[in-house]
């Protein structure tokens, strides 16, 4: 049995964070499936009462702990393992003041705004469509901005702040209906220097679950 189990569906971009991490620090893990679109697991009152009362994932599975909510659980993987944690006091401040902007704003609207124009049925209004677009537009620019001025969005080294900025990322353009590094050139330079760690996979190698079955 593998050291971690992260239960996970290849869709996720919040998973993925976790899934990514994983892989980067060669960690011994296995992802374990969650059927999120068949059978809607992590609504059921089972997953909520035996796995993550909030109804999501991801859940990481180490030893005796059950851990939730990818930012947790970056931290405590960063924390483990020693990678890719902040090196100071300023940047643990740093690190956490970007994963609580992802959350909150980028990858936050960026999540919602691929799920109702990808596998919503009905599909996403057009208005509310129009309003994540513009919130997505504003939040890129915020990290363009910042890429512009370094090579990793606390310094010169990469941490847990840009694995979970590229939570949704790495997933094809035709799922946003716009090519985000094709727009945004220091985010697609970012992309590619976090492509070239080793141990980086695309979402869907990763983890179970591409393609849906119909």
């Amino acid at each position: 049995m593998a050291e971690y189990t992260l239960h996970c569906f290849a869709q996720s971009g919040n998973a993925y964070r976790v899934a990514l991490m994983l892989n980067l620090i060669g960690a011994d893990w296995q992802p374990e499936f969650v059927d999120f679109f068949g059978k809607g697991l992590p609504r059921t009152p089972e997953w909520r009462e035996g796995v993550n009362e909030m109804g999501e994932v991801p859940v990481l599975d180490h030893g005796d702990k059950r851990l939730a909510q990818s930012g947790v659980i970056l931290t405590y993987l960063a924390e483990h393992s020693g990678k890719f944690h902040p090196l100071t006091e300023d940047e643990r401040l740093e690190v956490l003041r970007w994963i609580i902007f992802d959350n909150q704003k980028l990858n936050g609207y960026l999540g919602p705004y691929r799920f109702l124009r990808n596998f919503a049925k009905p599909a996403g209004d057009p208005a509310v469509m129009a309003f994540l677009k513009g919130r997505i537009d504003n939040s890129l620019g915020i990290l363009e901005k910042r890429l512009a001025r370094m090579p990793f969005v606390v310094g010169d080294h990469p941490t847990i702040a840009d694995i979970s900025l590229t939570g949704y990322l790495y997933y094809p353009a035709e799922e946003f209906g716009f090519d985000i590094p094709g727009t945004h050139k220091h985010i697609g330079a970012w992309l590619e220097r976090m492509k070239a760690l080793p141990g980086w996979a695309h979402p869907y190698d990763l983890m179970p679950g591409h393609p849906i079955k119909a």
